[in-house]
C-alpha cells in the first residue's frame, strides 16, 4: 500500500511524463502536487517508489519515469477520466449513426486514430451467415451488371458481373424477383443446390444471369479474409519513443503487417466485458513491450461480435483514451444494432 503523499507524487509524476515525455525531477513534482513537502522528503519518496518497481531513473536525469507497473497502478488506482469534449462527441456521434456496418467499422477505426493521435483498430465480426436478405441487378453497360447484396444483418456487398449478353432491365427485375422471393434468408450455396433442377426448367434466357450471380455472390459472402481494420499506424512514427529504435519500430509494423498476433490480442479482449489496458509486455507480444493497448468490445443487439480499440506507446494519456475508445464502442454498438 502507498502512502497518500506517496500515491500523490506518482500520479503527478505519471500526468507530467506523459505531458512532457521528459524524466520528472523533484523541483516539478513540487510545483505540480501541491503538497508542501521539501526537496529531500519528495526524494525519498520517490526512492520508495523506486524500490516498489513504480518508477525508475534514466541514467541521464536525475528526474524519473514512470514504469510498466507504475502506469499499471496509476491506471488502476489514481486516474480520472476525461471525457470526450463536445466537439470530439458530435463527430464521434455524426460519424457513428446507423449505416452500411463496413463503413461503420472502417469510421470506427479512423475515429479512434485521429481522436487519440495512435493507431485505431477494430477487429471485424466474423461472418455469422452467409445468407442474402436481398439482390438487385443494375445494368453498367451492355455486358456488365452490377449485383447488389444485402445480406440478412444489412451488410452491403457489390460485385460486378461480367455476361456473354446484354441483359433488358425486364430481365434483370425477373432475376432479381425470382431469387428474391424463393429464395431469401438464405446461403448462395443452399440456393445453388435447390436450384439445380429448377434452372434447367426456367426460361433459358436468365439461367446464365442467375448462375453467374449465385457464383458472385458465394466469393462475396465467403468468411473475412481482412478481420482487422487499422487507421493510423503512420501516428507512431512522430512518437518519440518508438520513432528512435528503427528496429523495434520496424518490428511493431510487421506486428501491424501480419496482423496474427494483434487479432489474438483483441479476440482475448473480446472475452471481457468492459474497456481493457494491455500496458507494456502484459499483451505478451515482444514488439508491443514499449506499447499500450486500451480495447472494448461492441455489440450487435446484445451480443459480443468484435472488439476495437488503440495502440499507442505506454506514454499515453490514458485519461482521454480510456472514455474515448469506451465511447466508440457503445456508439458502434448502438448503430450496428439498428439493423
Amino acid at each position: 500500500m502507498l502512502t497518500e503523499r506517496a500515491q500523490i507524487l506518482l500520479k503527478t509524476l505519471v500526468e507530467r511524463y506523459v505531458v512532457e515525455g521528459q524524466p520528472v525531477g523533484s523541483r516539478t513534482l513540487s510545483k505540480y502536487s501541491a503538497l508542501e513537502l521539501s526537496p529531500a522528503s519528495i526524494r525519498n519518496v520517490m526512492a520508495d517508489l523506486e524500490d516498489m518497481g513504480l518508477v525508475a531513473s534514466p541514467h541521464t536525469s536525475a528526474g524519473r519515469v514512470p514504469t510498466p507497473l507504475g502506469y499499471r497502478f496509476f491506471v488502476d488506482t489514481l486516474l480520472t477520466i476525461q471525457p470526450p469534449n463536445s466537439q470530439e462527441m458530435i463527430r464521434l456521434k455524426a460519424q457513428l449513426h446507423p449505416d452500411d456496418p463496413q463503413r461503420l467499422v472502417a469510421n470506427a477505426s479512423q475515429l479512434l486514430s485521429d481522436l487519440t493521435r495512435f493507431a485505431g483498430v477494430v477487429l471485424v465480426p466474423k461472418r455469422r451467415s452467409a445468407a442474402f436478405r436481398q439482390l438487385e441487378f443494375i445494368s453498367l453497360s451492355d455486358k456488365r451488371i452490377l449485383l447488389i447484396i444485402i445480406t440478412v444483418e444489412g451488410e452491403v456487398q457489390n460485385r460486378v458481373l461480367l455476361t456473354d449478353r446484354a441483359y433488358s432491365p425486364s430481365e434483370l427485375t425477373r432475376a432479381a424477383n425470382f431469387l428474391n422471393q424463393h429464395y431469401a434468408g438464405k446461403s448462395f450455396t443452399d440456393v445453388r443446390r435447390l436450384m439445380q433442377d429448377e434452372l434447367l426448367q426456367l426460361q433459358h434466357d436468365i439461367t446464365g444471369l442467375m448462375s453467374l450471380a449465385l457464383t458472385a455472390g458465394s466469393a462475396a459472402l465467403a468468411p473475412n479474409r481482412d478481420d482487422l481494420v487499422m487507421s493510423g499506424e503512420h501516428n507512431l512514427l512522430k512518437v518519440d519513443e518508438l520513432s528512435s529504435n528503427m528496429e523495434r519500430l520496424r518490428k511493431l509494423f510487421d506486428v501491424f503487417e501480419q496482423k496474427t498476433s494483434l487479432v489474438q490480442l483483441l479476440d482475448i479482449s473480446q472475452r471481457a466485458h468492459g474497456v481493457q489496458i494491455f500496458i507494456g509486455g502484459e499483451s505478451e507480444v515482444a514488439p508491443l513491450d514499449e506499447c499500450s493497448v486500451v480495447t472494448a468490445p461492441y455489440e450487435v443487439n446484445g451480443e459480443i461480435v468484435g472488439t476495437l480499440g488503440v495502440v499507442g506507446p505506454t506514454r499515453m494519456a490514458y485519461e482521454r483514451v480510456i472514455p474515448i475508445v469506451d465511447i466508440t464502442a457503445r456508439l458502434l454498438s448502438s448503430a450496428l444494432s439498428y439493423h
